[in-house]
């Protein structure tokens, strides 16, 4: 199988949603549905970046798609691209098999709303079948094992948005 390394990043942003007490929300994949803690079933909210889209209306527009709801504010942005590549079995898979992996802008943002406002059935092809809050330090240790070096930067360098919540 080929390792990916012709194939383009697909440029991504994703949304680290904190709630009022500085926890984050992580959601369970659909097509991973009896994946749970380490075997990586849980992720943050993400998707791709349509042609021309600038990124901060990427996220908001993702978190209508992907939750139900974009009542969020941007509260602060990582200052780079993250990547990760996608691991063999994936590549020629994931995505349609157009991609080597994901080149993403993070953001993190203040969730607004009401908990029933999330909607994970508001897109006719649901992405996750559950979702949760959790505390921002146990995020790698959810994450598939690609994802998991991206989570630890996202951990440290949002730290201060669940320190300070409000």
């Amino acid at each position: 199988m080929s390792d990916g390394a012709g194939l383009p990043y697909r440029l991504n942003v994703g949304a680290v949603l904190f709630n009022s007490a500085g926890q984050v929300l992580v959601a369970r994949r659909a097509d991973l549905a009896n994946a749970e803690g380490p075997a990586g079933g849980w992720q943050l909210p993400q998707g791709g970046i349509d042609a021309e889209e600038d990124p901060r209306a990427a996220v908001l527009r993702e978190l209508a798609e992907e939750i139900g709801t974009d009542r969020a504010d941007i509260i602060g942005e990582y200052p780079d691209w993250l990547t990760y590549d996608f691991p063999a079995h994936l590549i020629g898979v994931a995505l349609r098999g157009k991609y080597r992996g994901q080149r993403q802008r993070w953001f993190a943002l203040r969730f607004l709303g009401t908990e029933a406002e999330i909607r994970l059935d508001a897109d006719p092809h649901p992405e996750f079948d559950a979702w949760r809050w959790t505390e921002l330090d146990a995020l790698p240790a959810l994450a598939v094992p690609f994802k998991r070096d991206i989570y630890t930067v996202l951990a440290a360098s949002f730290a201060p948005f669940a320190h300070n919540p409000k």
